[in-house]
């Protein structure tokens, strides 16, 4: 106590916190020190806004991937409100709740300020304020010890969301690490591999819905969650207004987009592949498909598909699934009728399962089969990535590096890194732990795996904590998160809207278009963009390393990156961006049926071709890579796969299995999941879903997005709880299981278990138990952790106006939701109980196979 007595409590203490000085930063002791300053004060005046006089300035949102253009309305320096970028192609102007509600970033009065190092033991939350001098000499002392020792690959990069791809890659190869990791398991690798085994694209389709005729919908919350979700949910509203589309969702929850669809279905988990294949059998059965489509495009014959669905009846597909025989047949017939305006697609609720990588390829072979490929109204995709504008490094450019590691190249998974770096993310952990890979420095960013990750709070959480195994961690974020707390050096982050960078997504518009990320307001504090820290750190290298970082800072980089764009009319690209957001190439052709389009005689030159009438040409690194198929007297682009043809069958899918000892002849066969497999009748399956104003770790903190969502009871159906004898707003105990099958410890033993609210509702499957992720937070602020109070006397950071004593009233006193003034609280994370579980081959969490049981306590 007496030692206290000269250490700052509370992250309010940061603004008066002086260099050398030491702070407590742990929830329990800011949260007590904030609940007695509490007392009854006069509301701050609400300022007013002139809203004829506002600086508006363009940019794009990253509360989630979808990036879309936003605008920042800013008076005297400070944002006061965001809206849509009219410009941008996808949204025409307008935004989600996220987008909104990010408002509440740049001054959120909880941000970290200033670099901190750990004084006391690793996860006891005593910090002491240093300057960035110490902390950029310390990184680069560290990195260099490893590059001089012949270990670069023991310096680890692990990323958040960040879309800072370019700027990661360059630092890592610059230092001579492959050892760049990120999140992609455990969001979207298996749909991403299933895109690139069947159509050779390196990003998610674009389903053309405001022209389709049908919508088959397996697993894909558009309304709320689903990559670039306003675009679509907008198109699908388009589609069913003027075309009279039929929208039939199979999800087994009654999410808001089931809710809204003409016919929801609920299948028994991970069986959306087997109810695709069955409607393939019933539309080649009935003389349904697109035989020319087919003849043309498709790397395997009708005799060969006849023969590949004849086992997948609709009676097999009932019997597993639950759906009825009589409406696969039916869905089937009017999925066939409607084409090539009908589109069939995926998303998490079909891919994050064990078969998840053939659940989402048999959902697109049958865009396949009735001829809906790149047809207006049907399954679409189009290149994105900068590439295509010109977008280049600043030179010279670091080589990659040529040597490999299990961590972040895990030879279990042969797929994971086939197409693009995807990586196995949630066996990190568990590899470091078990000595499959060591590291002395690991950087994370944005990352907050103690709640985001599969045995988070216990697996993560140990490894974090544990010095022999992690030595060194530097943790980048704008709150004091989960994974900040398991530090060493907290290196405040600039938030988006603070910062520079290039993106673009899926134009649904269909033609390409490059934006611009800029800062809106400058950072509070001495808050610094984690692409700049690198840059930093990069200058204090050694001569090899150093001489990749010529550029002065972020922005500098990125304004050479855009040296290269051509945009008709104007002299330099990158001003032109930072006036207008963003740019759509409207000279492109649109990207409908791209694999007919010819290549011209002029640019085959220097070509071969083989005997199946693939056209080659080598490289400026002697390579041969496949640029199209020739058809008669002409060559046509193709699909970017190794036939140049929509790949039914897929060699290289078979290739990499039996590298692993799993038998696959490269089709997409329905596999039942072995931990579902003869499941006892008191077991169930936990699955997670999201809000449409939550994404990961990140939204919590914001107080506009958690008043609208921050309590998730367990989900349980009518009948199930009657079973229980439960009701809503009981509690019970969730027991979960490890998995079985062709994954990591797959013993089937008990794993851990937990306490939880549930809500009783006829809108889930009777075997299905489900609760949303997002929520439970243990840091990151008042309105993430669910509790109000005052923040202390002390401010969190000075206002551009100089109001130094700004507090905000809402979280001070209006926090309605802390469990102290009668509120629910701020909800559960399950995650520390829900096992890892990579999926056979391509590595993807299986986040909804996870078995459990409940009890009522």
């Amino acid at each position: 106590m007496k030692r206290r007595q000269f250490i700052k409590q509370g992250i309010g203490a940061l603004a008066t916190l002086a260099l050398g000085e030491v702070i407590l930063l742990t929830p329990d002791e800011a949260a007590a020190a904030t609940r007695r300053m509490s007392e009854p004060a006069a509301p701050p005046p609400v300022p007013v806004v002139d809203y004829r006089n506002l600086k508006q300035v363009p940019s794009t949102c990253l509360n989630c991937s979808t990036v879309c253009g936003i605008v920042g309305l800013v008076q005297n320096g400070e944002l006061v409100a965001i809206e849509g970028n009219p410009a941008d192609p996808n949204t025409h102007g307008t935004l989600c709740a996220k987008g909104v509600g990010a408002i509440s970033i740049n001054t959120y009065p909880e941000r970290l300020l200033y670099p901190l190092k750990r004084v006391g033991k690793r996860g006891e939350g005593l910090w002491q304020r240093i300057s960035w001098d110490e902390a950029y000499a310390t990184l680069a002392r560290r990195i260099q010890a490893n590059i001089d020792a012949g270990h670069p690959e023991r310096v680890a990069l692990h990323q958040g969301r960040s879309r800072l791809g370019a700027e990661f890659s360059r630092f890592l190869n610059a230092i001579g690490s492959p050892v760049s990791l990120n999140h992609r398991a455990l969001c979207s690798s298996n749909k991403r591999a299933a895109n690139y085994a069947t159509i050779g694209d390196t990003d998610w389709e674009t389903p053309n819905a405001d022209k389709s005729r049908y919508i088959l919908n397996f697993g894909s919350n558009f309304m709320e969650c689903h990559q670039g979700s306003i675009h679509l949910a907008r198109r699908v509203a388009q589609g069913r207004a003027n075309n009279g589309a039929k929208l039939v969702t199979f999800d087994v929850r009654l999410s808001n987009t089931a809710g809204r669809s003409d016919e929801w279905h609920a299948p028994f988990p991970g069986t959306d592949g087997l109810i695709a294949l069955a409607m393939g059998h019933v539309i080649l059965e009935a003389g349904l498909h697109d035989a020319a489509f087919i003849n043309d495009w498709v790397n395997a014959d009708l005799a060969a598909l006849r023969a590949f669905y004849a086992p997948y009846t609709p009676e097999w597909a009932e019997r597993e699934s639950g759906i009825k025989t009589a409406d696969i047949r039916r869905i089937a017939r009017e999925f066939a009728a409607a084409a090539p305006a009908a589109v069939a697609f995926t998303n998490r609720g079909s891919q994050a399962h064990y078969n998840g990588f053939n659940n989402d390829r048999a959902v697109i072979l049958l865009n396949a089969l009735v001829g809906s490929i790149g047809q207006e109204g049907g399954y679409n995709y189009m290149k994105t990535g900068l590439g295509g504008f010109g977008v280049k490094q600043p030179e010279p450019v670091p080589p990659s590096p040529k040597i490999r590691t299990d961590l972040e190249d895990p030879p279990e998974w042969p797929l994971a890194n086939r197409w693009q770096k995807m990586r196995v993310g949630e066996i990190v952990y568990d590899y470091l732990k078990a000595g499959r890979a060591k590291l002395d420095v690991y950087l994370s960013y944005t990352l907050a795996a103690p709640l985001t990750w599969p045995e988070g709070r216990s697996l993560a959480v140990e490894v974090l904590c544990d010095e022999t195994l992690i030595p060194f961690h530097a943790c980048s974020d704008v709150v004091y998160s989960e994974m900040a707390h398991y530090a060493d050096m907290i290196l405040p982050d600039a938030s988006y809207l603070e910062r520079w960078g290039l993106d673009n997504r899926d134009n649904y518009e269909m033609r390409p278009y490059i934006a611009l990320r800029q800062p809106i307001t400058p950072p509070p504090g001495e808050c610094v963009s984690f692409a700049d820290v690198l840059i930093n750190v990069g200058k204090r290298l050694g001569p090899e390393q150093a001489r990749y970082f010529q550029f002065a800072n972020h922005e500098e980089f990125v304004r050479q990156q855009c040296e290269n764009i051509r945009i008709p009319g104007v002299a330099n690209a990158f001003d032109y961006l930072k006036e207008h957001g963003l740019w759509v190439d409207t000279a492109k052709p649109t990207a409908w049926r791209t694999y007919e389009r010819n290549i011209a005689d002029s640019e085959l030159a220097g070509t071969r071709s083989d005997e199946a009438g693939i056209v080659w040409r080598t490289n400026a690194q002697g390579k041969a890579v496949a640029i199209g198929l020739r058809s008669g007297d002409r060559v046509r682009r193709g699909f970017d796969t190794p036939s140049r043809k929509f790949e039914a069958c897929n060699a290289e899918v078979a290739k990499a299995a039996a590298k692993v000892g799993i038998a696959d002849d490269g089709w997409p066969h329905y596999v039942p999941i072995p931990s579902h497999l003869n499941l006892p009748a008191d077991r169930l399956i936990l699955t997670t879903f999201k809000w449409n104003v939550h994404t990961q770790a990140r939204t919590a903190p914001q107080k506009l997005l958690s008043e609208i969502v921050h309590d998730n009871p367990l989900w349980i159906n009518s009948a199930t709880a009657r079973r229980h004898a439960l009701k809503s707003g009981d509690w019970v105990e969730v027991t979960t299981y490890r998995p079985k099958g062709h994954t990591l410890h797959p013993t089937g033993e008990m794993l851990g278990r937990q306490r939880v609210r549930v809500v009783v509702t006829e809108g889930i499957h009777p075997r299905v138990v489900a609760i949303s992720a997002s929520l439970g937070h243990g840091f990151s602020g008042r309105a993430s952790e669910g509790r109000k109070g005052r923040r202390r006397a002390n401010p969190g950071f000075a206002s551009p106006t100089g109001n130094a004593a700004r507090e905000d009233w809402d979280l001070a006193e209006n926090l309605w939701w802390d469990k102290a003034s009668g509120g629910r609280g701020n909800g559960f994370n399950l995650n520390a109980i829900i096992p890892i579980h990579p999926s056979p081959v391509t590595g993807m969490q299986s986040w909804f196979d996870t078995v459990c049981t409940v009890k009522k306590v």
